[in-house]
């Protein structure tokens, strides 16, 4: 299995995250990437290679173009308008506000992001849309005819609306490979989202639609982030009624709990017969990582990825969240040596 890398990741590392209360170091840092390539290397996994270079047309097909100009610019404003820290948004149009674009940068900032704990920084704009074109790659690998690739994506995507930043994500790299998959032939496409947290902004995205299958096993938002998404009775609407699925699991979750929601879910990607499918894989769901709360060991990793290898699809593999960072490596792999496996 081929891997898409691009060292423009590391142009992205900021320093500072809003978590309970306080300024810390990111969760999401540079540092997850080294161990991922560490364990690619050790179990010769396959070629690593760059990602190529595209326009701005697939990730537009997504994303709003303000959205984006806002991503591109934010930082630069930032600087200019005195701020000494990095960007963290302090005030959001909720329930009751306005919905207009503030011309301030701290306006724009409250209205482009869906939660607080990500900030931007400098690189930011540079590593999202890297981050973009090594999904795209892997993407294009499989439209060309390759079985499976692995996006080694970073920052991840799945959290990020089509006009809102969060959850350490900018650019919804998932949906903008189904998308892709799309423009170039495919008729339907099923995304798996085994994350730990449920992915708001790739279900928000094909909610009213029935080309994109959405499937998620994550945290109970009752309980975990996002918490305002991720209900079992959000289903789809309109034409997307019946093509969206959650499976909320509670504190503590094991994996023989987690793995019967995922047989569930593969039972109903293999009913609706999609051309591909695509894997935000991220591996928080490990038991020691320090924002999740499932119970997931590292053979699990490479059980479920055998697993996925019986639905007999060709797979884009995008990563997302893990951090418990000396084992992100081992269980990301994990994942897809299972796959190979499993061929």
């Amino acid at each position: 299995m081929k891997t898409i890398y691009s060292e423009d990741h590391k142009l992205r590392n900021a320093q500072t995250e809003l978590y309970g209360g306080q300024l810390i170091p990111p969760f999401e840092r540079p540092e997850r990437m080294d161990y991922v390539l560490k364990q690619i290397n050790a179990t010769g996994l396959g070629e690593i290679m760059k990602p190529e270079e595209f326009s701005m047309e697939p990730i537009l097909r997504i994303h709003d173009t303000r959205f984006v100009d806002f991503l591109q610019t934010c930082w630069d404003k930032w600087k200019k308008s005195g701020y000494v820290g990095e960007a963290i948004p302090t005030i959001q149009p909720v329930r009751g506000m306005q919905k207009r674009i503030p011309e301030h940068i701290e306006g724009q900032l409250g209205y482009f992001s869906l939660s607080a704990e990500t900030s931007v920084s400098a690189g930011t704009w540079e590593a999202a849309l890297a981050s973009a074109k090594v999904a795209l790659t892997a993407q294009k690998q499989i439209n060309e005819g390759e079985y499976s690739a692995f996006a080694l994506c970073r920052p991840p995507g799945h959290h990020a609306a089509t006009d809102m930043l969060g959850g350490y994500c900018f650019f919804n790299n998932a949906a903008i490979c189904a998308q892709a998959f799309l423009d170039q032939g495919a008729q339907r496409v099923a995304i798996l989202d085994v994350d730990f947290h449920h992915g708001n902004g790739t279900q928000s995205i094909f909610y009213e639609r029935q080309d994109v299958m959405y499937l998620s096993l994550h945290g109970d938002p009752q309980h975990a982030f996002p918490h305002f998404l991720g209900y079992s009775d959000e289903t789809g609407q309109y034409s997307g009624e019946g093509f969206n699925f959650n499976y909320p699991m509670p504190p503590n979750t094991t994996y023989s709990e987690w793995f019967k929601a995922l047989e569930d879910s593969c039972s109903k990607i293999k009913n609706y017969a999609p051309d591909t499918l695509i894997v935000s894989l991220g591996v928080d769901t490990y038991e020691e990582d320090p924002i999740s709360f499932f119970k997931l060991k590292s053979d699990d990793f490479q059980h479920y990825g055998r697993y996925l290898a019986t639905l007999g699809l060709p797979t884009v593999f995008l990563m997302e969240g893990g951090y418990a960072i000396e084992k992100i490596g081992l269980n990301t792999v994990n994942v897809l040596v299972g796959f190979e496996e499993g061929l």
